[in-house]
């Protein structure tokens, strides 16, 4: 099974980028965007001079439990950059998504409650609410990690939107809120919480 058909299978529809998206990114910003491919995982990430983002990681059925997760967050980890990525609330119908939390836990993973992230899939045309996750090496703050995040939603998400999917994502302002008085309970206590 080739990558792009992993992923596709693991992520909902409204997260996916299309495939044409991820080959354009691969070539055109073959500096920034990067695929980490093996017969047990598929590792998509952007890497930019002040963090990185994780756009998906999969990692197959049989190889869970066995590390490999935690191998390649932690070749990301040794760069040396806050590393940023997206996760969908927890869905109790999907076991996938409490396990996923779980696992960025144990990573040491930090759950943005400042930063608001809504945006609509071009895929479905329906609004996708997205928490933020983050993980620094020097405590960075989330108003840092907020102004990371956007540059990396103009950067990828958005590239060629327009060209690729025939209409463009939202922009930025509309899609991305900061703000130190969001009412936002840690995703991470939902896991403590749960019994």
């Amino acid at each position: 099974m080739n990558w792009y058909k992993k992923l596709n299978e693991y992520f909902p529809i409204e997260e996916m980028k299309s495939k044409e998206h991820m080959e354009m990114l691969l070539k055109e910003k073959g500096d920034v965007y990067y695929k980490d491919e093996g017969p047990d995982h598929v590792l998509m990430y952007a890497e930019f001079d002040t963090f990185l983002f994780i756009d998906y990681v999969y990692v197959s059925s049989r190889s869970r439990g066995q590390g490999l997760g935690r191998r390649l967050i932690k070749k990301l980890k040794e760069k040396g950059k806050p590393i940023i990525l997206e996760v969908e609330p927890v869905d109790y119908d999907d076991t996938d998504s409490e396990k996923r939390l779980r696992f960025y836990k144990r990573e040491g993973f930090t759950h943005a409650q400042s930063i608001g992230y809504n945006r609509r899939s071009l895929a479905t045309n329906e609004e996708n609410q997205m928490e933020i996750l983050y993980w620094t090496p020097n405590n960075e703050d989330e108003e840092t990690i907020f102004t990371q995040m956007r540059k990396m939603y103009e950067d990828i998400h958005t590239y060629k939107d327009k060209e690729i999917y025939g209409k463009a994502y939202q922009p930025a302002d509309e899609v991305l809120t900061y703000d130190n008085n969001r009412e936002s309970a840690d995703i991470f206590n939902i896991l403590t919480e749960k019994v």
